[in-house]
Parts: structure tokens; C-alpha cells; sequence
């Protein structure tokens, strides 16, 4: 975790490294968007693919209700703190992007969770996820993931966001640093003491029309989209969320 140091210091990063890693899994919790995915899985064991698992945090807690938990993510350092989690020598973990990910296994449910569909920029790297998960699913399964509304006035609610992360020792502050078409790029510093780490990071906010024809694309079929974490139906002009749930064609 951060540490004190001599004079003020600036220092770029990214969630490759150890330490951003290790706030990354300070400033992610288990949230409401957790129980939901929970929710997905049956009653019974069944098989879970988790794509962009970050550190691990819901692969955990699929495998703790006696799931049979896969967890990719390309970042070795989060990788990390996720194998020294509870329950989490019932996982596998693949260092691996979600794009290039291929296994012989076939999943009942197939997430990828905490909005990481925004950081693919490209749509050839959106329909290669979406090819991930139909070649993985089984037929009945299903694969669901997340993006933010973008009819949402985003860059108002971030400007100049902060907050102090659990512990009361780290400030998290976001700058928007650049707005246009579907993308937002912005700055999230961590302070402590004399010392702050920086990540810079751009998301892209497809609407929903485009997301239906990258699913379609992919050899997916769209069976549902939320709008909250509490599964009401999705609206347009008021729901923050997007949160499809897609399967193969039958």
C-alpha cells in the first residue's frame, strides 16, 4: 500500500503494478451489482466464467456458494491479490485477456462485471469478448455484463469526484480530462501522506442500439437488459445502467 515519502511525488501507473493493484482492491468492495450476479447463478453448482476478474472479489464469492469458478485477467498484480483471498484455491485463475481467452470448458454463466466492457474502445475488441463467451457458453447458459447509460450526464457527476477510500488513509480524486463522442478519458489520483499515485484512463459509452448489434454480431441473442441492479426493466432516458443478459440462438 502507499507509503510515506520525502516531498511531494507525482507517479503514473497503471493496474499492472502491485501497489495500484492493491488499491484497486481497496476501493472496490463487494457492491449491490455483486448480489445481482450472484443471483444469476443456479442454486445448485454450476460452472462460472469470470472475465476481467480484476482481484477476485466475485469469483470469491461464487466459489464460497460452492460454484466452479474460472477467472481471467490479463493484469499478473491483481491476479495476485486475488489468490490470497478466502476460497480462492477453489478457483482457477488464467492471466489472460478476455479477448484471447480459450478453453476446452463450457460455463453455465459467463460474466464480465464492474463496467470493464467500457474500457474496450474498439469494436473489434467488444465483438472478440462477445465471441469469447458464445464459444465458452453452453447452450441454456447464460452470459451477462454491464455498461453505463450513456444518455447519463456522465462528465457532470465525475468532475472533480472525491472520496476517501475505506481505512481513511487514501483520497481518490477523478479529473475528466478529455470528452467527446462515446468516450471520456479522465485522471484518478491516490493521496497519501506526501505521495501520489496517478492512472489515466479513457471508457467508451456505446448506446444500447450499438451493444445489441455487437451481441448479434458475436452469434449471441439478447434475452434480456436491466436498468438497475434490482432488475427493473431498462429506460432510455433514466436508467444508469445497462445490463445485458445474452445466450446462443437455440
Amino acid at each position: 500500500m502507499l507509503h510515506a515519502a520525502t516531498g511531494s511525488a507525482r507517479h503514473h501507473m497503471d493496474y499492472r503494478d502491485p501497489e495500484m493493484a492493491a488499491i484497486y482492491e481497496l476501493a472496490n468492495p463487494l457492491a449491490q451489482d455483486a448480489d445481482f450476479y450472484l443471483s444469476l447463478a443456479a442454486e445448485q453448482s454450476c460452472s462460472v466464467l469470470d472475465l476481467g476478474c480484476g482481484t477476485g472479489t466475485l469469483c470469491c464469492a461464487f466459489a464460497e456458494r460452492g460454484h466452479r469458478v474460472t477467472g481471467v485477467d490479463s493484469a499478473a498484480a491483481m491476479l495476485a491479490v486475488a489468490r490470497g483471498k478466502p476460497y480462492a484455491e477453489r478457483i482457477e485463475w488464467v492471466e489472460c485477456s478476455a479477448q484471447a481467452y480459450r478453453s476446452e470448458q463450457r460455463f453455465d454463466l459467463i460474466v464480465m462485471t464492474g463496467h470493464a466492457f467500457q474500457i474496450l474502445l474498439a469494436d473489434t475488441d467488444a465483438t472478440a469478448v462477445l465471441e469469447t463467451m458464445r464459444c465458452h457458453l453452453k447452450r441454456g447458459g447464460r452470459a451477462a455484463f454491464d455498461t453505463r447509460n450513456p444518455r447519463i450526464d456522465w462528465v457532470s457527476e465525475w468532475t472533480t469526484r472525491s472520496r476517501t477510500l475505506p481505512g481513511g488513509k487514501i483520497t481518490e480524486t477523478l479529473n475528466i480530462t478529455d470528452a467527446h463522442d462515446e468516450f471520456i478519458s479522465f485522471e484518478t489520483s491516490y493521496r497519501c501522506f506526501d505521495r501520489t499515485l496517478i492512472t489515466n484512463s479513457t471508457l467508451r459509452f456505446p448506446s444500447r442500439d450499438h451493444v445489441e448489434v455487437l451481441i448479434t454480431r458475436s452469434g449471441l441473442v439478447l434475452r434480456e437488459i436491466f436498468g438497475d441492479w434490482n432488475a427493473a426493466p431498462f429506460e432510455a432516458t433514466r436508467s444508469r445502467e445497462m445490463i445485458f443478459i445474452a445466450a446462443i440462438a437455440k
